[in-house]
């Protein structure tokens, strides 16, 4: 379930990103593909054609508009709700803070 205003308790903020993303399911052994929406130091929302349970471990890369090689990462599903027809929102919890990384993609967004 998707976290109210209320009772957000990220520590990063998130950016609006408009981002074309790859991600390996970790456990099903399956890559997809997806449009990521916002995007922390700790975190990443993205749109996909799948749901993905809650727990699921992820590799993640993210394309970014500088030229360089995708921002690659790893996190953990937290939610995945459906949005539309076959049009799934999730939220995933990166294993750890990149903050050159962000810092990269940040600079990005800007231009």
């Amino acid at each position: 379930m998707q976290n109210t205003e209320s009772d957000d308790k990220r520590v990063f903020a998130r950016f609006p990103a408009q981002l074309s993303m790859k991600f390996i399911d970790l456990i099903l052994n399956k890559e997809g593909q997806a449009q990521a929406k916002d995007i922390s130091a700790k975190g990443i929302g993205f749109l996909a054609d799948k749901q993905l349970e809650p727990f699921t471990p992820l590799e993640i890369w993210v394309e970014v508009p500088d030229k360089g090689a995708p921002f690659y990462t790893r996190g953990e599903v937290v939610w995945s709700e459906m949005v539309a027809s076959n049009q799934y929102r999730t939220g995933v919890n990166l294993e750890r803070a990149d903050l050159m990384g962000m810092s990269r993609i940040l600079r990005s967004l800007r231009t």
